[in-house]
This record gives C-alpha cells, structure tokens and sequence, in this order.
C-alpha cells in the first residue's frame, strides 16, 4: 500500500467493517514508537447522533404522533 502525493491512504475495507469506521468517522492518529495507530475519535456523538442533529428541524411536513403512527402501521 502507498501513501498518494496528498498523503492519503486506503483503509481496506474489512478493517473498515470490522471496526466500525463508516464515511465521517471522526479518527486520531497515535504516534506509538515507530508506527502509527489509528483509531475513533471520542468526541461523544455516535453516528446516529451526528445524522439526527444533522436532520432535525429539516421536516416540512406538520404531522400529529397519532398521524405519523397511522402511517407507519398502515
């Protein structure tokens, strides 16, 4: 594996899977004698946290609790 002229590398996939590190993982980088560690950042928000911050308030569409369950249970 190299390192492109941007300094960027590819995680292999099943690391990635095997890790739990999706699109905008938050990472750091740990200098451990001679190698690098790589690891998920703990900033407290999980990712379904981010996406639902990111979502709220983005609705249009001014449905009752009762309204949205009748929807969903058909």
């Amino acid at each position: 594996m190299r390192i492109t002229p941007k300094g960027q590398v590819t995680i292999p996939q099943a690391i990635r899977e095997k890790l739990g590190l999706f699109q905008d993982t938050e990472v750091t980088f740990d200098v451990v004698g001679n190698s690098v560690r790589i690891r998920k950042a703990k900033d407290g928000k999980s990712r379904g946290n981010r996406l639902i911050t990111h979502m709220r308030g983005k609705g249009n569409v001014k449905l009752t609790t009762d309204e949205i369950m009748s929807l969903t249970r058909g």
